[in-house]
């Protein structure tokens, strides 16, 4: 009987399949130029490869299946994925880009908070896909005035430079709850501050 359940489960599997891996040939050159695939295994399509023949160029996803894309992939000239774009206010176009390291993990994301990929204001450092350090300019002036640093995706500080001038003004210190524990101001030109007011 089990045997019997298991080859109707790879049947149906080898159906999906079939049913959602689509090639689609140039008609000029018969090379590939998109593979569509159901990476959630629910039996619709909800990825779409920009092939080269065998080499993959771009992917987009629509993962939560809502009529919008929310992931795009990007791959260089050996295949190999150098960016994932995905949409953190969730519009249908990326906002944010994630760049991966040789062993695949996250090392740094750039956000725009415009959407434009030529406009970033913020900055994300990772280490093994953990938050460590983001930077933010936060008038669109291109400098950064805000400064984040993060204990193992925690946030610890958060710097501001208030008045825009390239100084830090503020810092502000949290515990693991997320709650303000230390106020610093005046800044002592040392990357310290001079008043330190703790908050119980």
């Amino acid at each position: 009987m089990a045997c019997v359940v298991l080859s109707g489960c790879k049947n149906a599997e080898k159906e999906r399949l079939k049913q959602t891996t689509i090639p689609t040939y140039d008609t000029t050159t018969g090379k590939l130029k998109e593979l569509t695939f159901d990476f959630n295994k629910n039996g619709k399509i909800d990825t779409w490869t920009q092939m080269d023949g065998a080499r993959p160029v771009s992917a987009r996803q629509d993962l939560d299946e809502d009529g919008r894309m929310d992931r795009w992939e990007y791959y260089n000239s050996d295949g190999t994925l150098v960016k994932v774009g995905l949409s953190r206010k969730d519009r249908g176009a990326p906002d944010t880009w994630a760049y991966p390291n040789a062993q695949g993990l996250i090392e740094r994301v750039e956000v725009s908070s415009t959407g434009d990929e030529k406009k970033i204001d913020r900055w994300e450092s990772y280490s093994g896909n953990v938050l460590g350090t983001a930077e933010e300019d936060t008038n669109a002036d291109g400098r950064p005035d805000k400064w984040e640093e993060y204990a193992q995706g925690t946030l610890k500080t958060a710097t501001f430079d208030e008045n825009h001038d390239g100084t830090p003004d503020r810092r502000l210190t949290y515990d693991a709850g997320g709650s303000v524990v230390l106020i610093e101001t005046e800044a002592d030109g040392r990357r310290g501050f001079r008043n330190k007011t703790a908050v119980k």
